[in-house]
């Protein structure tokens, strides 16, 4: 980086009670547009090569802080403030294995199933075509895909021992142990 001329510093102290008063606006806060005001200014500086002498500098600076201001909300609409730790510590992951385990299971089930019933389970519910363009990939009406498809999910119910909503996910076993993990 080269030393930057007189005029560019001068430019730039020149603009910073409108930078300032810009980033307040944004902001509402002091502190933070001090923040963004200092982030602006190294910003500006460490790009100084960028900058066309004889253009605005104001403009310029002002494009770089209104960037910069836009980019920290996004940013912050990504994250969760957890500053005494309580959300942290209460978060808890279900061991991978379970869902290995039930993919295992979920293939041989499938594997049992008569080809036309896995075909269109697997058009349907693996692949999300409609009915309709799954009974024209099979060369069949709709009815035929729909029934197959009950009949292939009643199946898979039956040799899975599925009887309800509380059957997926977690064990009974290991329910009580997860559901303490995620209670908020």
């Amino acid at each position: 980086m080269t030393d930057p001329s007189p005029s560019f510093k001068k430019a730039m102290l020149a603009a910073l009670p409108s930078l300032r008063a810009f980033a307040m606006s944004l902001t509402g806060r002091p502190d933070r547009a001090d923040d963004l005001v200092q982030e602006t200014v190294m910003r500006a500086w460490a790009k100084q090569e960028s900058f066309q002498p004889g253009t605005n500098m104001n403009a310029w600076l002002f494009t770089i802080l209104r960037n910069l201001f836009y980019s920290q909300m996004r940013k912050r609409g990504r994250e969760v403030q957890d500053t005494d730790g309580a959300f942290t510590a209460s978060l808890g992951v279900a061991p991978p294995q379970d869902g290995v385990m039930d993919l295992s299971d979920l293939k041989a089930a499938l594997a049992k199933l008569p080809p036309d019933q896995r075909e269109a389970i697997l058009l349907i519910g693996a692949s999300g075509f409609s009915y309709e363009e799954a009974a024209q990939i099979c060369g069949c009406a709709v009815g035929t895909i729909k029934s197959r498809v009950n009949r292939a999910r009643n199946r898979l119910q039956e040799i899975l021992s599925v009887s309800g909503a509380a059957d997926y996910g977690p064990d009974p076993e290991s329910r009580p142990a997860l559901s303490r993990a995620f209670a908020g």
